[in-house]
């Protein structure tokens, strides 16, 4: 019997729901959720999210700026120029400080911010004591930082993300599917995506319906990848 032949998937724009009420909340980033929440009403003016890749801080910036009308700036890209900007936003977040950030200019955003009564909302892969801190003055405004972490998710929340992000690619999938994914892949979200994307992409060229058999075999690629 000849072999079905493959086609080259015709890659369409897809955009993944990022709004607050699509952010699915589970037992690993409940207290990241609800701090956010609570704004402007927090334990500090300064915030600390940390969470590793693919954990969903993204998706919860997104959705916490679009609430809020917060100023987003990367890390790497804060200088001591922009601060004065920055502070006329209602919040400012400064993203992926793992990256590294310029002391004197972080330091003088928060100096600004605390004067002009703003919070500043600060997502990293780590804790601030992995950030080449010299400045003592700005190591102590970050120890009175409130930290808040989002951890990996558990499988309940990583079953309903999976759910998500297949019908972000407007695609009903199976729960029993789902369930096969979910013992078997890693627990990351940023694996979930890749998975996603790519088991989407086998089952386009090979123009077949997403089974289990496929999600295997496609999952010994993600996991090498």
């Amino acid at each position: 019997m000849a072999e079905t032949p493959r086609q080259l998937p015709l890659v369409l724009p897809h955009e993944a729901a990022l709004s607050r009420d699509d952010y699915l909340v589970g037992g690993s980033n409940r207290a990241a959720f609800e701090l956010l929440e609570r704004w402007p009403d927090w334990p500090a003016p300064v915030v600390v999210l940390a969470g590793p890749v693919g954990s969903g801080k993204s998706h919860l910036v997104q959705a916490f700026c679009d609430e809020t009308g917060a100023a987003v700036i990367s890390a790497p890209d804060l200088t001591e120029a922009a601060v004065a900007e920055l502070v006329t936003a209602p919040s400012t977040i400064v993203e992926d400080a793992h990256l590294g950030v310029d002391n004197t200019a972080l330091f003088h955003l928060l100096n600004a911010s605390r004067q002009a009564g703003k919070t500043v909302l600060i997502t990293s892969r780590t804790w601030p004591a992995s950030w080449k801190i010299t400045l003592p003055d700005l190591m102590s405004r970050l120890r009175a930082a409130t930290p808040v972490e989002i951890l990996e998710p558990d499988d309940d929340l990583l079953r309903r993300v999976l759910v998500k992000l297949f019908a972000d690619r407007q695609i009903g999938i199976d729960i029993s599917v789902v369930d096969y994914l979910v013992v078997r892949m890693e627990r990351s979200l940023e694996v979930a995506m890749r998975a996603v994307e790519a088991i989407d992409q086998e089952a386009l060229a090979g123009r077949v319906k997403i089974t289990k058999p496929l999600v295997g075999r496609v999952l010994e690629n993600v996991h090498k990848g």
